[in-house]
């Protein structure tokens, strides 16, 4: 299983533990890393389709790393896509207004128009990448209508991720530049941490402290390290059948 991180505060924050803590785990998720965070005043995103801990610079670009407001953070197990760098998560886009927007997502999209819809237009083969294309189209279906709002734009994500959700597994985050999403449908799979001055969000606990389940099946949008807007739950947890679950006993998961 694929394994998320995500941080957000109002300060900046030296972030490299927690780092350095989440990518010790890919040895379970050997298919490639990510990374998206802020240098000089711009996003910055880094990947690589090998296993983090065989990376030859990721421990240099850690260790230089200036403290930070908001970061993402993804490590993948292959489940659906070769073993490429352009499958490697983050992936990220910019809408038609020039917002810029960045997804990380573990899990797997069984149900979806988007599924062939893209197929054409992405750069990798992953049923994420699809999905964060729809995403995008979403976004821009909206802003033909009218500018949006903050508050117009988190009920647009909200909704396109609680009629996505039902029979996929969308465990995910999401970064527009002003807010991160935080959504999770699968049981036991995204846990949080308040920190200072910020949250930590992560797949499994990266310590010994206190970590907080997430909501099941809500999205959540935060900023500067403060819950913002809530959705209402939807109906679409991710009820893994009894073929998922041998299939993932199989890849080890």
């Amino acid at each position: 299983m694929c394994e998320l991180l995500g941080f957000t505060s109002a300060k900046k924050t030296d972030i490299r533990d927690w780092l350095r803590r989440f990518y010790a785990h890919s040895v379970q998720n050997p298919h490639g890393w990510g990374l998206m965070y802020e240098a000089d005043g711009q996003r910055e995103i880094v990947k690589e389709a090998v296993s983090a801990a065989e990376s030859l610079f990721l421990d240099d670009l850690i260790e230089s790393m200036p403290p930070q407001k908001t970061t993402l953070a993804h490590i993948r197990f292959a489940t659906v896509g070769s073993i490429q760098e352009r499958n490697c998560h983050p992936f990220t886009a910019s809408d038609d207004s020039g917002r810029e927007w960045t997804l990380i997502h573990n899990g797997t999209i069984f149900n979806g128009k988007h599924n062939h819809r893209y197929a054409a237009e992405q750069t990798g083969d992953t049923d994420s990448e699809r999905f964060f294309l729809y995403l995008i189209d979403t976004v821009n279906e909206q802003l033909a209508k009218s500018v949006p709002t903050e508050r117009a734009r988190f009920e647009c994500i909200n909704h396109f991720i609680a009629e996505n959700a039902p029979r996929n597994k969308l465990n995910l985050m999401i970064w527009d530049g002003d807010l991160l999403y935080v959504h999770k449908n699968l049981i036991n799979t995204l846990c949080f941490k308040r920190l200072d001055d910020g949250i930590i969000f992560a797949t499994k606990p990266l310590d010994d402290g206190v970590w907080v389940p997430f909501p099941m099946a809500q999205v959540i949008a935060y900023k500067h390290g403060q819950e913002v807007y809530r959705g209402d739950r939807h109906k679409g947890a991710f009820v893994p059948t009894l073929e998922y679950i041998t299939a993932m006993d199989a890849m080890h998961i």
